[in-house]
Parts: structure tokens; sequence; C-alpha cells
């Protein structure tokens, strides 16, 4: 419970250093923006809504949506988001000296993208989701298999394109570095930069672990024989590599099984194969 407990807290901390970074920095200068924030920058600009309360919509219908399609456990990871992120970034949009920061736009592009990067990596580092527009990418995936990757940039490029139909060189320019900041501060928060990990498991209940990681994870794994030094038991671990956000909850359900485990767990900095480069249903 201590555990779950300093997860939630984890996630509101993470959700809470995005929102002050795009309130007190990106926002007031009017920088371009990704996500439901930047689609909601929109809506202001065009149908004069507040920012707040449309990012709160958003969130609310891609809840709905991800609850629905891709299931209770992940609507789990995200409802936290979901309910904290636009009370944040309400409240600090009411607060006058955020927005008063800095008079300097290259200080306010750069550390807008590194708080903005810092509280995305934390959030999902600890396997949670931000929700708002993380959950199309995903169900696209699901249902008509494109890479997450390839969608999520699709969407991203739209909703920052949407934006400079409004903005000025400038804005657009300290935006777009803004947003490349975000992007190599969030990777250097996940696993120093890996887009995924590679995990060994060593633990007498490798049977079950695997199966855990076979059917609730969904993903491939690879049995190793080994023999432990102390014990000379002959055994074998498990090899798998899962995305950096799938990293906690296999860590939570290992530790179930198994609290004595021993996880050895590396940043990879490409994988090729089914699942990866190849559809996994592949025959």
């Amino acid at each position: 419970m201590s555990k779950k407990i300093g997860k939630i807290l984890g996630i509101v901390v993470g959700n809470g250093i995005f929102a002050l970074g795009l309130s007190a920095f990106s926002m007031p200068n009017h920088f371009l923006v990704g996500g439901a924030t930047g689609i909601a920058r929109s809506v202001q600009h065009f149908a004069h809504l507040d920012v707040s309360v449309t990012v709160a919509a958003l969130n609310v219908v891609m809840f709905l949506l991800g609850f629905y399609i891709l299931g209770k456990r992940f609507a789990l990871t995200t409802i936290v988001s979901t309910l904290v992120f636009p009370v944040f970034l309400n409240q600090f949009l009411k607060i006058e000296a955020f927005s008063h920061l800095t008079n300097d736009r290259l200080l306010a592009a750069l550390f807008g993208g590194m708080l903005t990067g810092l509280g995305l990596g934390i959030v999902m580092r600890l396997g949670g989701s931000t929700g708002g527009m993380d959950i199309p990418p995903l169900i696209l995936n699901k249902k008509f298999r494109i890479p997450v990757a390839v969608s999520m940039y699709f969407f991203d490029i739209f909703i920052l394109l949407s934006q400079m139909i409004f903005s000025n060189t400038e804005e657009i320019l300290y935006g777009i570095m803004s947003v490349l900041l975000t992007s190599i501060v969030l990777n250097q928060v996940l696993v120093f930069g890996a887009g995924d990990v590679q995990v060994l498991i060593i633990s007498r209940e490798y049977e079950r672990i695997n199966e855990i990681i076979q059917k609730d994870l969904d993903r491939g794994s690879t049995f190793l024989p080994i023999q432990t030094g102390f014990e000379k038991l002959d055994q074998k671990a498990v090899l798998c590599v899962l995305p950096n956000r799938e990293m906690s909850h296999l860590n939570h359900c290992v530790q179930e099984i198994d609290p004595k485990a021993f996880i050895i767990i590396n940043g990879v900095r490409e994988v090729r194969g089914r699942g990866f480069t190849l559809d996994k249903h592949l025959v």
C-alpha cells in the first residue's frame, strides 16, 4: 500500500511540474505546445474557451475512450493525471507571479521545455500516463496496428501546425525549441534515453513470471539456462524486452510472485524483430 501511495504521489508531483512548465513559461510567451494543451490553445484562440476547461474536457473524453477500448488497467494509470493536471494548470494560470518569472524568451523556452520534459518523464517512469493525446495513438495501435510513435508524431505535428496559424515567427521558433527540449529531457528521465528496457529476471518462480510476461503484459520472453553461484542450482532466467512505461508494472508483478527475485534492467538503444519493428502477430 505504501508503494502504491508513493507512486500516486509521484504521478501527482510529475503532473504539477508539467503544469508549472506550461503555465509559467510556455503559455505566457505564447509558445507552441503539444498534446491536449496545444489543442486547448487553438480552441481558446478561435472559440475563446478557457484553456484549463478545454483540457479537462479532452482528458475526460480520452479517459472514457481509453477505458472502453484499452481496458480498466490502462484507465487506472491515467485517472490521476486526468483529474489533477487540469486542476494544477488552472490554479497556476491564476497566479500572476508565474507569468512574469522572466522577460527573456530564450530562458522561458529553455526552462519551459526542461520542466515539461521532467514532469512527463516522472509520470511515465512511474508507470502512469498523462492521458489526453497519449491515448489516440494507443487506440490506433490496438485497432489498426499503426505504430504508436508514427501516430504520435502525426498528432503532434498537426497540433503544432494548428497553432502556427495565429502565432508569429518568434513564438513558432521558440516553441519548436521548447518542444524539442521537452523530448530530450523526457528521454533522459526514461531510463537514460532508452525507449525500451532489457530485463533479466533470476528467480525460482521463473515459470510463473514468464506466464505473467506472456499473458498479462502480452510480451515475448526467452528462457536462459543458468546455474546459481552459491547453491549450484540449475534453473532458468527470464529475459524480455519491453517499453519502459511497462517496467513499473512488470516489477510490481515480479515482487508479488517472488520478493527475493534478482532483476537486472538495462536500457537498450534499438530493438528489431517481432513486436517491435515487425507485427507481433505475424506467423
